[in-house]
């Protein structure tokens, strides 16, 4: 039996573990460390959050990104360093904690949990922090949806994106995802093309290392970017669980929309077609994909592709965690495919907490990035500590 278990070794279960571990709950982290980021990242890729933006979470601070490798302002930081960085964290931070074994189901035993590890061994665990990432929410449109992978697939399915070269590929997209993948994609030497619904790519401004006095005024620097608004979800996030749901669904459907990084656009622009304005209606499977778009007017035309990339982004629903037996899935979902969080990111199941992009809806855009790991790692073992050593059982 121990206190704490915690699903996934990616930046917010190793920020997690570590805070955990700090105030002496026995903990063991559960997964490969950076496995996702590692093997769902394409390779090349570099990140949009700045260098001082990225950190993950230790109580005293001591392992930033800057601790591993220091990084000049508005230097993108490329994605294979950053899997190195994490890695480099787990040893320093959590240590002998982490177990590389996959958890494959998460249940009820008594009065405690109980988890099924990849080589049929069982752990009981008091609490359970689930770190699961993004991957299990990848979104793809319905008209996509039952196309076999050989025709369609989606950007977090990627590592090598070399194996397209020579072939035709449609990304459908205008966030950083899309646009990233396309560019890496036409530089890999495949035929490729943007299908985007918006009118008009957007992309971010470049960063400026001592903005003016006004610009600090007009549009304040965060971790989640500049201005207010940005600000406020960074430096908040415990505030924003109190707005009415529908102001939470709209605030994290909504900020921080799709635009693609300023050092991207130079390499983008040129090398890769972008149709604008068009909505995916249907979608057929023979020798290769044809693609029904509708644009705004209501004209529909067709496009002929080799293979559809969905860089659609990510949807959270609590079904999609096959990892938590039926019970609990419907327990934890009883109100809502994504449900709202206590202040410590306990779920309506006590003693089961959901981090990273699974609590946005609850405490907001901030969940969505690396940024979110401090504030997120020092909730939870706020709570951990507080049901732990109060003696409640689950």
């Amino acid at each position: 039996m121990i206190d704490v278990a915690i699903v996934g070794a990616g930046p917010y279960g190793l920020s997690v573990a570590a805070h955990a571990l700090h105030a002496q709950l026995d903990t063991r982290v559960f997964g490969t460390p950076m496995r996702a980021w590692e093997k769902h990242m394409p390779r090349g890729m570099l990140l949009k959050s700045e260098p001082d933006a990225s950190h993950l979470a230790d109580p005293e601070r001591r392992h930033g990104l800057d601790a591993f490798q220091p990084c000049s302002y508005g230097e993108p930081v490329p994605v294979e360093r950053f899997v190195d960085y994490g890695r480099w964290f787990q040893e320093r931070a959590v240590g002998a904690a982490l177990e590389t074994s996959d958890v494959t189901a998460v249940g009820v035993e008594g009065g405690s949990f109980a988890l099924t590890l990849a080589q049929g061994r069982q752990v009981l665990a008091r609490t359970v922090v689930m770190a699961v990432g993004f991957l299990p929410f990848a979104h793809r449109p319905d008209p996509l949806v039952g196309l076999p992978p050989e025709a369609v697939s989606h950007s977090s399915d990627h590592h090598d994106l070399g194996r397209f070269a020579g072939r035709d590929v449609t990304v459908l997209g205008s966030g950083q995802s899309a646009l990233e993948t396309a560019t890496l994609l036409a530089e890999a030497g495949a035929s490729v093309r943007v299908v985007a619904r918006s009118r008009a790519l957007a992309w971010n401004d470049v960063p400026v290392a001592q903005p003016s006095t006004v610009s600090r005024l007009l549009a304040p620097r965060s971790g989640l970017g500049r201005g207010w608004r940005s600000l406020a979800w960074a430096r908040v996030p415990g505030a924003f669980r109190y707005l009415p749901e529908r102001a939470r669904g709209h605030v994290v459907r909504t900020a921080l929309g799709p635009a693609g990084s300023w050092w991207l656009r130079g390499r983008f622009d040129g090398a890769v077609p972008v149709i604008l304005g068009a909505r995916l209606a249907a979608a057929e499977h023979g020798d290769g994909v044809r693609l029904h778009l509708h644009d705004r007017s209501g004209t529909t035309t067709t496009l002929d592709t080799e293979h559809v990339i969905a860089a659609t982004g990510y949807r959270v629903d609590v079904a999609r965690l096959r990892v938590l037996d039926d019970g609990l899935r419907r327990a934890v979902a009883a109100t809502s495919p994504t449900p709202r969080l206590s202040p410590v990111f306990e779920t309506p199941v006590a003693g089961l907490h959901l981090v990273g992009l699974a609590a946005a809806a609850t405490f907001g855009p901030a969940m969505r990035f690396v940024y979110g790991c401090d504030f997120a790692a020092r909730r939870v073992t706020r709570g951990l500590v507080s049901r732990l050593r109060g003696s409640r059982s689950p």
